[in-house]
């Protein structure tokens, strides 16, 4: 080949200089500073440069058909196969539980004592604080006294009615004052149990945040205590509207705890039936159990949602796959293969869902086709390939 090019080469520069000694060279004709003159002898050149541009391509054409040494591309390929396809749809939650409230006081007061501590289990009902009750505690010793006078009245007088001793008025006063002083005992009761500040839940005392001895009473800024129930938590997550059909109660979830190295199985136990306009998603709950306590409120979590299954899918890597000028997919396919060459056809696909680096392939290959992986880039459709094995 370089023996044709120098061949070429010198018949350019003898065609340009040789023949004619009276011909004017290159630099003599520049030197005459004459446009016209220098136009028509680049005008010259411009036609032998052409002229050899063409036989060039003949030759190359002469060389292709005969030679028998000419390379082949190297490419390997694999072969498509019906394969178990399991997408999950990736997703980022964060843990929640409705059992994590902050607890207020229902009556002024001086906060006398403080029965527990931070990080201790309660049960519901049980007593957390207690409030100066002002004496309120002998206020209802006294009324408990009066409405024991007032119960002893009416039950007597009661019997002397049915024995039709007394009048009726007697009676009836003794009733009406039985029943005041009962409602009464029972408003002061309601309202003193409020200086006992309790559980409203089992769970676990997160933070105590008034000490013994400060002055507490109802309203804003007035907590005294978080209590948090780890046993029932869950993650809410936002998903696609396009999943609306596939992500329901029941489906397999597979979550993944970063911060704690965990990963657990469970279930979607909610979804939900409003679609956000904002960004067209859904929101569900997932339920999280959480025996050994370790799971807290506000953890990020990643969610892996089972949404599809395909038994006999063919699946090939996405990076195979390139597009056409009109932006369809295609792949190239090695066919009439013979021994160790074959065509690399150029085949369009549809694509399906994707996992990873890894993409499903709904219609183009058929099992059994050998796809060009390495080199699938650099062929060209109908051009030979040699497959590396």
């Amino acid at each position: 080949m370089r023996k044709i090019y120098s061949l070429l080469l010198a018949l350019f520069i003898l065609s340009s200089c040789g023949g004619d000694k009276k011909e004017q060279s290159i630099e003599e004709i520049i030197a005459t500073n004459n446009l016209k003159q220098i136009r028509t002898k680049k005008s010259e050149l411009d036609k032998k440069i052409q002229e050899i541009s063409d036989h060039i391509k003949l030759l190359n054409t002469e060389i292709e058909k005969l030679d028998t040494l000419k390379r082949v591309p190297l490419v390997t390929a694999f072969k498509a196969k019906n394969e178990v396809f399991t997408h999950y749809l990736e997703l980022q939650g964060n843990v929640k539980t409705k059992q994590n409230v902050l607890i207020y006081p229902e009556i002024a007061g001086r906060l006398e004592k403080v029965y527990v501590k931070e990080g201790q289990n309660v049960t519901k009902g049980q007593a957390l604080a207690k409030i100066d009750d002002s004496g309120m505690a002998q206020q209802v010793a006294q009324l408990e006294a009066t409405t024991a006078f007032a119960k002893t009245t009416f039950e007597r007088q009661q019997r002397l009615w049915d024995e039709k001793i007394g009048s009726e008025i007697q009676f009836l006063q003794a009733k009406t004052n039985y029943e005041a002083q009962k409602n009464a005992l029972a408003q002061l009761k309601k309202q003193f149990d409020k200086t006992t500040i309790r559980a409203p839940f089992s769970g676990i005392i997160d933070d105590v945040i008034k000490d013994q001895g400060t002055v507490v009473s109802p309203g804003p800024g007035a907590e005294v205590f978080r209590i948090v129930n780890l046993g029932n938590m869950f993650i809410e997550a936002d998903v696609p509207e396009t999943y609306i059909s596939s992500i329901t109660s029941g489906k397999s979830v597979a979550i993944n705890f970063p911060v704690l190295g965990k990963t657990l199985t469970t279930k979607v136990r909610q979804t939900g039936n409003f679609i956000n306009p904002a960004n067209r998603t859904f929101s569900i709950e997932v339920g999280v159990p959480n025996q050994d306590r370790s799971i807290k409120p506000n953890l990020t979590a990643k969610l892996k949602i089972n949404d599809y299954l395909n038994p006999e899918a063919i699946l090939i890597p996405q990076s195979i796959i390139s597009e056409n000028a009109e932006g369809k997919q295609y792949v190239y396919v090695v066919k009439n293969i013979k021994g160790d060459k074959g065509i690399a056809t150029q085949v369009v696909v549809k694509t399906g869902k994707t996992q990873g680096d890894i993409i499903e392939i709904l219609s183009g290959v058929n099992v059994g086709d050998y796809l060009i992986e390495a080199g699938a880039r650099t062929v060209k459709d109908g051009q030979e390939v040699k497959i590396s094995r």
